[in-house]
C-alpha cells in the first residue's frame, strides 16, 4: 500500500460522523433507490428496500455492513466504507425502482 493510498483512505474515513460496528447479519447494500439523480433509499442484500432515514437508523444498529454515517446540511446518509474495491462502492451500485 502506498503513503497515497493510506492518505485518501484516512480522509474518507475522517469524513464520516460514525462507524457503526455490524452484527454478524447484517445486510449489505446491493442498489441504490434515486429520484431526480439524488439517492432516497437503499435495497439491501434480502430485497428489501429502505428509504434513507430507516437506511441510516438500521446502519446505526448494526444491520448494514460496510457503510459509515455521514451528514450534509443537518442530513444524515450513508457512504461506503474504503476498502480498495471499488465495485462494492455506493456510487458504483445499479438503481432500482422504489
Amino acid at each position: 500500500m502506498t503513503d497515497k493510498q493510506i492518505d485518501s483512505s484516512s480522509l474518507a474515513m475522517n469524513a464520516l460522523n460514525e462507524i457503526p460496528a455490524p452484527n454478524p447479519d447484517a445486510e449489505h447494500i446491493t442498489a441504490l433507490v434515486k429520484d431526480g439523480g439524488h439517492v432516497t433509499g437503499y435495497q439491501l442484500s434480502d430485497g428489501s428496500i429502505l428509504d434513507k432515514p430507516d437506511a441510516v437508523e438500521l446502519a446505526k444498529q448494526g444491520g448494514i455492513a460496510g457503510v459509515g454515517i455521514s451528514n450534509r446540511n443537518g442530513n444524515e446518509y450513508l457512504k461506503s466504507l474504503p476498502d480498495d474495491t471499488e465495485s462494492n462502492n455506493l456510487g458504483n451500485l445499479p438503481t432500482v425502482s422504489g
